[in-house]
């Protein structure tokens, strides 16, 4: 996971695998990473993250293809 960056994060769960789909369906290989804390699982967010030569690619699809 050394070459991925991270494209979106949020505290909802759903939106970073809705994320993550769409980034697929385009042919992007795409992972969530649960930042949550584990105990409580208030503090913290999920990330979705892409290979950094993917990273411009995804960034443009998350802002111009999803709407939350």
């Amino acid at each position: 996971m050394q070459n991925w960056i991270k494209v979106f994060e949020d505290q909802n769960q759903i939106r970073a695998e809705i994320v993550k789909a769409v980034l697929e369906e385009n042919g992007i290989p795409a992972v969530v990473m649960n930042k949550k804390e584990t105990v409580y699982n208030v503090f913290g967010s999920y990330e979705v993250l892409v290979a950094q030569a993917d990273g411009l690619v995804a960034m443009q699809l998350i802002q111009n293809e999803i709407k939350f």
